[in-house]
């Protein structure tokens, strides 16, 4: 049975036997310990085969505060989020009207026995549980009763929706390291209550799982954005990194602090072969970077929107003096502080354009956590090529949530350094002019400091200046060098990765959206064929936008750009580079800190067309 047609009110006795096809949203309070829990849930149901996603909605400032967790199960793949639930488990008696008003139809409401709470639905399934009865009778010190009382809502769903037991104990093993008194502590309280469950309660809801014949996650990893791409940074080569925390960049650093004492410290001297520096501010963090990156470190920061727009005048230095950098910007809810916990693409405009005077900035658009790490390395790659900042626009969601993936791969190419000369280059040629366009592709050829020359040095300018460095205020200089830069912005367009498209045959109908848009695009558009709707789907990967995008826009009648963006930022951008075609792209644009869903895609693009 669908999701769409389980939705359908109907009493519970009624109802077949709904499978591997829903959604489990759990309400707790901020700083609860519900993450082990949850974290626990989802990967038991992977680790059963079951393509699963999570999807952490919690607040930015205070302990206590509402925070939820929901669980997609989509045995057909999906993993975008829902906006329903068909189980809700209600730890937070704050929320917990909220949470019941909000169940599905025909749903099962899950919470504590002592929640005063009028029960006022009929079409749907109450299951109390005894969350501080059989929490107190944990083996557990004092203070860790509080936490441990999570674990009894994963053992009554377990029991309700026939979670192999082995398979949380498994999950519970990863998420502490395989401590096993942590894991004993904790499997006591789920087992506890999946007995308790067993011999009190009665299901009489339609959900439950079961083991795939042919596991659809085999061979899968499990692993957020952030975390992904400090490991592709690993293997990109980065030997300095400076950064300033920020909500929801901050575990990517804590990912570098993580992976590089493990994988880049020296066998026989012990020592680090790379340098972290928490900074003062964003600003001194990429000020710290572009130095780095000058001197030849392959050199990155990670931010979010407030930090890049402290980063503007120093992304606006390494544009002109033309240096290698690389800055994530894990995007989240603007203007101002905003939301700095919910998900937004609302950087993009910003990202390309940053630095004042006319500044073009490359900005990768990973979407997914493999590419979050296959562009964590290519990013330097691409850096050093264009002698040039690159930004990676990632965002909260692909940052912070837990997703599928297939493994990452190592890196299939050396290190690509780009256009360095060295002291044979140097005597063989008898000098060289830093920004002379000797190729025709804007890039001009540089040394690194302490080359051992004395033709190497040059004067490194954010001023105006000639091909040979120095300073210099003729209008033709000013002219040269700027028509140099924007051979180099063709440039990119061609070496950045290229868009992924879909095009079906017959479709009228073209769809750009990029990142977290991604998922819920995907299934939007299988709904819009059961609907007989065709639709063809081009994920931009890259700023400057390919050739390509123009291709896609020009062999369809209309063309919708899907984005988490109040202005349509993408649409705009698609709108600039193609203004002979700009009247038939148009927006389909939702800006509520919130992942994007399938319904809302679809409906909205219909409702567009009718």
């Amino acid at each position: 049975m669908s999701t769409a047609e389980h939705e359908v009110a109907q009493t519970p006795t009624e109802r077949a036997a709904v499978v591997n096809d829903f959604t489990i949203m759990v309400g707790t309070k901020n700083g609860s310990g519900s993450q082990t829990a949850n974290a626990t849930i989802l990967r038991a149901l992977f680790k059963m085969g079951l393509p699963v996603s999570g999807k952490n909605l919690f607040p930015s400032n205070i302990q206590g505060l509402p925070t939820w967790y929901s669980v997609r199960v989509s045995a057909d793949g999906w993993i975008a989020r829902r906006d329903s639930a068909e189980l809700t488990i209600a730890m937070n008696q704050t929320t917990a009207v909220e949470d019941l008003a909000r169940l599905a139809p025909g749903g099962a409401f899950l919470y504590p026995d002592d929640t005063k709470m009028a029960l006022s639905r009929t079409d749907v399934i109450y299951y109390p549980m005894p969350v501080k009865k059989l929490s107190q009778a944990a083996d557990v010190d004092p203070k860790l009763k509080s936490y441990i009382a999570n674990m009894v809502y994963v053992g009554v769903l377990s029991w309700l929706l026939t979670i192999d037991l082995a398979d949380i104990e498994s999950a519970l093993a990863w998420q502490f390291r395989n401590k096993t008194k942590a894991v004993a502590t904790n499997m006591a309280v789920v087992n506890a209550a999946y007995e308790w469950a067993g011999l009190n309660l009665k299901k009489t809801d339609p959900y439950r799982v079961e083991r795939l014949p042919e596991s659809k996650t085999e061979g899968m990893i499990m692993v957020d954005g952030n975390m992904a791409a400090a490991l592709g940074s690993v293997y990109g080569g980065v030997t300095f990194v400076a950064w300033y925390p920020i909500t929801p960049a901050t575990s990517l650093a804590d990912g570098l602090n993580e992976y590089l004492p493990r994988l880049r410290t020296d066998a026989e001297t012990g020592k680090p072969t790379y340098a972290i520096v928490q900074s003062e501010d964003e600003l001194a963090a990429l000020g710290m970077v572009l130095g780095a990156g000058w001197a030849g470190a392959r050199a990155m920061t990670s931010t979010s929107g407030p930090g890049i727009s402290l980063m503007a005048e120093f992304s606006g230095l390494g544009y002109f003096a033309e240096i290698p950098a690389v800055i994530w910007d894990v995007t989240r809810m603007g203007p101002s502080t905003g939301l700095p916990t919910r998900v937004s693409q609302g950087d993009l405009l910003k990202l390309y354009f940053l630095g004042h005077g006319d500044t073009k900035q490359v900005v990768l658009m990973p979407g997914d956590v493999y590419e979050c790490f296959e562009f964590g390395w290519k990013s330097f790659d691409i850096a050093e090529r264009l002698q040039t900042p690159v930004f990676v626009a990632s965002d909260l969601d692909i940052g912070m949530n837990q997703w599928m993936s297939k493994p990452f791969d190592y890196p299939d190419m050396p290190l690509d350094r780009g256009k360095v000369l060295n002291a044979a280059d140097l005597e063989r040629l008898g000098g060289f002019a830093r920004y002379k366009d000797v190729d025709g592709d804007g890039i001009g050829y540089r040394t690194l400091p302490g080359t051992d020359h004395p033709l190497a040095a040059y004067f490194a300018r954010g001023t105006g200046h000639n091909e040979k460095a120095s300073y210099s205020e003729r209008p033709d200089d000013w002219v040269r060098n700027l028509e140099r830069l924007d051979r180099k912005h063709e440039t990119a367009r061609k070496i950045c990765p290229q868009p992924v498209v879909d095009e079906v045959e017959g479709a009228e109908i073209g769809i750009i959206g990029y990142g977290s848009a991604t998922p819920a695009i995907d299934e939007a558009r299988a709904i819009l064929a059961k609907k007989g709707v065709k639709t063809s789907f081009l994920r931009p990967r890259a700023l400057p936008l390919a050739e390509s995008v123009n291709e896609f826009v020009a062999r369809h009648k209309r063309v919708y750009v899907v984005e988490l963006s109040q202005h349509a930022q993408l649409c705009d951008l698609v709108r600039l580079e193609m203004p002979e075609m700009a009247a038939k792209v148009l927006p389909l644009n939702l800006c509520d800190g919130l992942p994007l869903t399938a319904r809302w895609v679809s409906e909205s693009l219909l409702a567009r067309e009718h």
